[in-house]
C-alpha cells in the first residue's frame, strides 16, 4: 500500500506541476552536476547506489549504509570566470541501518563591470548562490524499494538583490541485487521562494528524472540510461541559425519532430571497471549535443569522459565535458573514507 501511495503522489506531482526547463525559473544552479562522476556520465545520472554521498544531491533515495562516514568534495572550472563546487558527508546510526546525508553546493559568478542606463561606468559587482541540504532514505520493509527525501535551503545574491528559498527532492529507487539492477525516479526542486529578489516570486526549476542502470554479467561495464525533464515533452526549439533559404528567397525553419524531442530527453553513460580501484567513464547528452552543435562542423558537443583512481582511503576523480568548440568544463573530485 505504501508503494502504491508513493507512486500516486509522484503522478500527482507530474500532473499538477508547471512544465519547466532552463530559462523559465530561478536558482538554475541547482541543476548543475555535483561531481566529476556525474559529469563524466553525461550529467543528471541518478542511478548510482553505493559509497558516493554526492549522489544524494540529485537522488535522495540513493542514500544507503555504504555512504557511512564518507566525505566528498568537488570543484568545477565552469564557463568563463564562473566556478562552482559541492561537499557532502553521510553518517549512519542505529546499527548502521539509518543514514543521513548533509551537503552544500555553491556557485560564484565572478566579478562584473557595472554601468548605468547611459553607459557610464559604476561600481563593479559580483554574484553567488549556495544551497545547504539534508537528506534521508529508508527501505520499504520486505521489498527492494527505497524512498528518500531531502530539504534544501537556498540563498542567492546577485548584485544588490538577494533571495532566499526552500526546496525538496523526493525519490524512489528499486534495487535488485541479483541482477545488479537499479531503477529510479526523482521529483526535484519542489519548493518556493520565501524572499524574492524584488517583488516578483519566481518558480523553482522543478524536474522529473527517471533512470535505469545495470552492471553487465561477466563484463566489468555498468551502463546508465537517464530520461531528463520528463515533466515537459517539448524541450526542443528551432534554431534560427539553421534556417535554410532557397534561390527564390523562401526561408524554411528547422523542423522539430517526435524523434527529435524524444532523443533530447536521453542521456547515456557507461563505467568501465565500476567496482575497481581504477575506472573509466563516458557519457553523452543528446540534448546538449543537438542544441550546441555547429552545422557542418564536428564539435563533439554532448560528449563527456572521466576517470577515478582509488589510493587506499582516498579516491581522486576527474571529468571533461565538451559543450562546443568554444566552451568545455573540467570537474575535479576528492573522496575520503573517514572510517
Amino acid at each position: 500500500m505504501l508503494q502504491k501511495g508513493y507512486f500516486l503522489f509522484m503522478l500527482l506531482i507530474a500532473a499538477s506541476a508547471m512544465a519547466q526547463v532552463g530559462g523559465r525559473t530561478t536558482y538554475q544552479f541547482l541543476n548543475l552536476v555535483n561531481s566529476p562522476r556525474q559529469a563524466a556520465l553525461g550529467g543528471k545520472t541518478i542511478t548510482n547506489y553505493d559509497y558516493d554521498p554526492t549522489q544524494a544531491f540529485f537522488n535522495p533515495a540513493a542514500i544507503n549504509p555504504a555512504m557511512d562516514n564518507q566525505f566528498s568534495i568537488n570543484y568545477a572550472n565552469y564557463i568563463g570566470d564562473v566556478n562552482y563546487g559541492s561537499a557532502a558527508y553521510a553518517y549512519a546510526w542505529d546499527r548502521r541501518t539509518q543514514v543521513i546525508q548533509a551537503g552544500v553546493t555553491y556557485i560564484n559568478y565572478g566579478k562584473f563591470d557595472g554601468y548605468d542606463e547611459q553607459g557610464n561606468a559604476t561600481n563593479s559587482f559580483s554574484g553567488g548562490e549556495v544551497a545547504v541540504s539534508f537528506g534521508h532514505a529508508r527501505n520499504i520493509a520486505f521489498t527492494n524499494f527505497h524512498v528518500g527525501a531531502n530539504v534544501k535551503f537556498i540563498s542567492s545574491k546577485l548584485e544588490q538583490y538577494s533571495s532566499f528559498g526552500v526546496a525538496t527532492d523526493i525519490g524512489v529507487m528499486y534495487v535488485y541485487e541479483d541482477w545488479d539492477l537499479h531503477i529510479t525516479g526523482v521529483a526535484r526542486n519542489l519548493g518556493t521562494q520565501i524572499t524574492p529578489y524584488h517583488e516578483t516570486y519566481e518558480k523553482l526549476p522543478f524536474e522529473l528524472v527517471f533512470g535505469v542502470s545495470q552492471t553487465l554479467k561477466n563484463i566489468p561495464i555498468r551502463w546508465h540510461f537517464t530520461l531528463e525533464n520528463m515533466q515537459r515533452w517539448n524541450v526542443a526549439f528551432a534554431n534560427p541559425n539553421r534556417n535554410e533559404t532557397d534561390l527564390e528567397g523562401n526561408t524554411t525553419s528547422e523542423k522539430i519532430n517526435f524523434i527529435d524531442n524524444a532523443f533530447r530527453h536521453m542521456i547515456l553513460g557507461i563505467e568501465l571497471f565500476p567496482e575497481g580501484g581504477f575506472n573509466l567513464r563516458l557519457g553523452y547528452s543528446f540534448r546538449r549535443a543537438e542544441e550546441l552543435r555547429i552545422v557542418e562542423q564536428r564539435a563533439f558537443a554532448g560528449l563527456s569522459a572521466g576517470f577515478s583512481l582509488k589510493l587506499n582511503k582516498l579516491r581522486l576523480s576527474y571529468s571533461y565535458a565538451q559543450y562546443s568548440l568554444a566552451a568545455s568544463t573540467s570537474t575535479f573530485g576528492l573522496h575520503i573514507d573517514l572510517q
